[in-house]
């Protein structure tokens, strides 16, 4: 993946260029110090991927990345743990915070990865690397006028509205948040989803019972598309 770094500090940018270096993967292509710099380098050339620090002076990271036209992947760094759930509302695959260790990096280059290139994302990590951690097994949603955590395993399938989703959980709720479904199934994948239907995503775990064409979930009977079909049944190897 050909990244970028974006930060006013220059050890916090002498840091994350020497765990670029420490990932096969990864090139590092450009540094800026300030993100107003950056705009034009990143609407003019290709770019995978951004470490972008957040709180930097007249531009912050949040302006940049609502400013620039190309939106690559983004792991937000910074010293405060305030602008979390902002960030994930942003888009972000993720969001370091200082000091950052090298295991938390490289479990955010996975998690780019995984969304770039799914299918070469663990191979692409160089074999001298230490193993991530686990992966986080929450999320924030925006719904109405608070951000909302939701644990992965609460939730039973997600449905497609336009702009919009509803999110099923087991306590026989729904939440509706304003997101693209494709973000979701790129969030999900790894997670125990799968994308059965262009309106649906469904928790693998929670299905009782698969009847020819639908997967029953709940009460609920979801339909599985023939576009998605093959994928899904090779998963749960049917």
């Amino acid at each position: 993946m050909k990244c970028v770094i974006i930060d006013d500090e220059p050890l916090a940018v002498e840091l994350l260029e020497d765990f670029v270096r420490k990932v096969d993967s990864l090139e590092l292509i450009s540094t800026f110090n300030n993100a107003i710099d950056a705009v034009s380098f990143i609407n003019q050339n290709n770019v995978d991927l951004i470490f972008l620090d957040i709180q930097m002076p007249h531009f912050s990271g949040i302006d940049f990345l609502n400013t620039i036209e190309k939106k690559p992947l983004v792991i937000f760094t910074t010293a405060f743990s305030d602008y979390a759930v902002e960030g994930f509302n942003l888009g972000a695959v993720d969001y370091l915070v200082k000091p950052i260790p090298f295991h938390r990096f490289l479990k955010s280059v996975v998690r780019a990865q995984q969304i770039l290139n799914p299918s070469t994302a663990i191979q692409a990590i160089s074999e001298n690397t230490t193993a991530p951690e686990l992966e986080q097994d929450f999320m924030f949603v925006r719904a109405e006028y608070e951000n909302v955590k939701m644990n992965f395993s609460d939730i039973l399938f997600i449905e497609g509205l336009k702009d919009y989703v509803k999110i099923y959980t087991t306590d026989n709720k729904f939440t509706l948040t304003l997101i693209s479904l494709i973000k979701l199934e790129n969030l999900l994948s790894s997670k125990g989803f799968s994308r059965i239907h262009r309106s649906y995503i469904i928790n693998i775990k929670h299905v009782k019972s698969i009847q020819k064409n639908k997967v029953l979930i709940s009460d609920k009977r979801i339909p599985i598309s023939e576009s998605y079909k093959n994928a899904f049944f090779e998963r749960i190897n049917l």
